[in-house]
């Protein structure tokens, strides 16, 4: 049951290749005795960006505080969930592939205990430089920045802790769809073109992207689901083209499940009116 709240909004975001020093884990290694667990960043799911639009995944993590600290004084302590790659210490003190909240609110069940929730914060804007690079797309570490604060405010103690959580970051992928001729005479053939692009993150463009194995779907008037009725294989430029044979009204669309590097990527569906 959500009781109390402490919110923590994070003055600059902080993304991969950007992280403001104020916001850094502190480089103490005194222990801080809060403990904080169950984290949860993006649901459990992959986490995929784009070349121009922010992303903002969601994390939950709890804390538990320990002996002659309150949940009461929201000034005296503080943690947080942050992704990394490479070294850790590396990562949080120059901000170098580091990955650190936007914000996030901690409700309290009692005194030494909160549930916190909130988002990540990165922009692929090139003036960020938050993910700049493709190599980006990989999988990132989880690590945890502890703090307890003195009552007039000073650092008492800090540390940073690893998780053995990871969370794999990808590039986002785009599919287009073009069947025709329509209207179609029942029996003739379809040719269903498309494409699949990939965001390069260095270029803040969408690249081809060839030699994938794309699903041709399809899903007739009034039905709810889609099936997939072909495969095909992108061209050198991210090109689709195959036929299929006109025998109801639907929709067609192609499907690019993804991979370690990058996401999933459903094309509009366009359809056919078949006479």
């Amino acid at each position: 049951m959500k009781t109390g709240r402490r919110t923590v909004a994070v003055a600059t975001f902080v993304g991969a290749l950007g992280l403001s020093v104020l916001n850094a884990p502190t480089a103490q290694a005194a222990d801080t005795g809060i403990t904080v667990s169950d984290i949860v960043i993006n649901n459990g799911k992959p986490i995929v960006v784009g070349t121009t639009k922010v992303v903002e995944p969601p994390i939950s993590f709890d804390i538990a505080l320990p002996s002659g600290y309150s949940t009461a004084d929201p000034f005296r302590y503080d943690a947080y969930p942050f992704l990394y790659r490479g070294s850790m210490q590396t990562a949080a003190d120059t901000g170098e592939n580091f990955i650190g909240p936007g914000g996030y609110t901690c409700y309290e069940s009692d005194a030494k205990h909160a549930r916190c929730e909130g988002n990540l914060y990165i922009d692929p804007h090139p003036s960020q430089d938050h993910v700049d690079s493709n190599s980006d797309a990989t999988t990132w570490k989880v690590g945890v920045s502890l703090k307890l604060f003195k009552a007039d405010g000073g650092l008492k103690a800090g540390e940073r802790e690893t998780r053995s959580t990871t969370v794999q970051l990808k590039r986002a992928a785009k599919a287009t769809t073009d069947a025709s001729p329509e209207p179609v005479t029942k029996g003739k053939s379809i040719t269903v073109t498309g494409k699949v692009t990939r965001a390069n993150w260095a270029t803040k463009k969408y690249d081809a992207y060839s030699g994938r194995t794309v699903s041709l779907q399809f899903r007739a008037k009034g039905a709810d689901t889609y099936k997939t009725v072909k495969k095909g294989t992108t061209s050198s430029t991210g090109g689709l083209k195959t036929t299929v044979t006109a025998s109801v009204d639907g929709y067609y669309r192609w499907v690019y499940y993804g991979n370690s590097t990058t996401g999933v990527a459903t094309s509009t569906a366009d359809y056919v009116d078949v006479r």
